[in-house]
């Protein structure tokens, strides 16, 4: 017999894997499109701005993530006024970051272009793509944060099918801007902004609707509970943010070993890297309202239960993404190598095999975080975060490119995800050994 732990684990965790992977598919379809209609220096130029996305997307789960935790928590302990309050919180945050990217994109965008390295050949199209997604930030943030109440909400169908509507909307409007419309990488941008609008609409009979038990109240701002809020939800921006570091690392060790042809196969597995990444994110947040609101009522047999079944699953499919990578790596990269660069081929067949060694344990760092704040115990998932997301991985992928060029570039991610699943590992055993004396 099925117990109903499980049941709610498959319907929550396959749900927003669905939903994190349609979502991933912004920039993996802006990268396969602006590949076939821009060539090697739109894909470049592309995997320039790319980091910035990163930056933004992660504020918005972080505010969402950290949001959506303590909203489930109160409301499973029957405090309605605390939730609406959470929510609240989250919305205010959510505008704060809006404004701070508005105002970046406004008035720096040349400053972070040229800090990235762009050279005058991509100099024009990273900084249109880094300027429009900048200036519409205000969406992706407000479509993160509902996405997460939403699902906290009991309803992640409608999660899910707003993520999916959104993504599929970005590959159609992606080919019909960049080619019927000859937009260049303007359309490509300008697509991928109009997703998360459309994700806000897909939500909007829940959170405008009667049913939703999240509402915007007025109260005075609480410093420590948006700062609760964020601490929370740090684990989730650094993932992503850490996405973009290791890009902005990567591109510059690139750039100085291969150039920029090296960067545009860089761009080929980082984009797909999106992907691997945003499958393990989607297992991590479907079991976030599970474990949270076992939390909330001390049901720690069922929280273990659920963490057991997320990293079953998410051995299960590290096996089955690698084995397609590996054996097909060829074949992925020549999907996006419209020139039939041999260069661009040969260096990103080598790294997809090398890269996408990481699998199990990116995965594992992933689901681990967010079992740590979502049972308030934010502090482990706060070192895991930064340590896979600086101090590991920037002083490995010089170390490693030093020691071994591009072989050493390629395996500087699966030896920190290695290394921090180690910390992770031993976190989680004494927090365990910790609860189980206190029971």
């Amino acid at each position: 017999m099925i117990s109903n732990c499980f049941r709610n684990f498959m319907k929550y965790a396959s749900l927003n894997v669905m939903g994190m992977i349609a979502l991933s598919c912004y920039i993996l379809a802006d990268t396969f499109f602006v590949s076939k209609g821009l060539g090697t220096n739109g894909l470049t130029a592309l995997n320039l701005a790319i980091p910035i996305y990163s930056f933004i997307h992660g504020s918005g789960l972080m505010i969402g993530m950290g949001g959506g935790t303590k909203y489930s928590i109160q409301k499973s302990q029957n405090d309605h006024a605390g939730a609406n309050r959470t929510f609240t919180y989250a919305v205010y945050l959510a505008a704060v970051f809006a404004a701070f990217f508005v105002l970046v994109g406004v008035f720096f965008s040349d400053a972070i272009i040229s800090l990235f390295g762009a050279d005058g050949s991509v100099y024009d199209m990273s900084k249109t793509y880094l300027q429009v997604i900048l200036l519409f930030a205000p969406a992706f943030l407000m479509n993160n944060v509902l996405l997460c109440f939403v699902r906290n909400d009991n309803a992640p169908q409608l999660s899910m099918a707003a993520m999916i509507g959104g993504s599929l909307s970005n590959v159609v409007l992606d080919w019909v801007f960049i080619f019927p419309c000859k937009m260049g990488i303007f359309g490509a941008v300008f697509a991928t902004d109009l997703a998360p609008i459309i994700s806000i609409l897909i939500l909007s009979p829940h959170w405008l609707g009667k049913n939703k038990q999240f509402h915007f109240t007025k109260c005075k701002l609480d410093g420590k509970q948006c700062a609760g809020i964020l601490s929370n939800g740090i684990p989730s921006l650094v993932t992503e943010v850490s996405s973009g570091i290791v890009m902005i690392v990567f591109n510059t060790i690139i750039l100085h070993l291969e150039g920029n042809v090296g960067v545009a196969a860089y761009g080929v597995i980082a984009n797909l890297s999106l992907v691997v990444i945003a499958i393990y994110t989607g297992i991590a947040q479907g079991v976030q309202p599970i474990i949270s609101r076992n939390y909330g009522q001390k049901n720690f047999a069922d929280i273990n239960a659920t963490l057991r079944y997320a990293f079953a699953t998410m051995l299960i499919l590290s096996f089955l993404i690698y084995m397609v990578i590996f054996f097909g790596a060829s074949q992925i990269a020549s999907i996006f190598n419209s020139e039939h660069n041999a260069m661009l081929q040969s260096i990103a067949s080598e790294g997809l095999r090398l890269y996408f060694i990481a699998c199990p344990f990116a995965g594992f760092n992933i689901i681990l975080s967010i079992y740590f704040t979502s049972t308030e115990c934010p502090q482990p998932a706060h070192r895991i975060a930064i340590l896979r997301g600086f101090l590991v991985i920037i002083p490995m992928a010089f170390l490693l490119a030093w020691v071994a060029k591009m072989t050493g570039v390629w395996c500087a991610f699966p030896a920190t995800e290695l290394c921090v699943s180690l910390f992770g590992l031993l976190s989680w055993l004494s927090i365990r050994k910790k609860r189980a004396g206190a029971n």
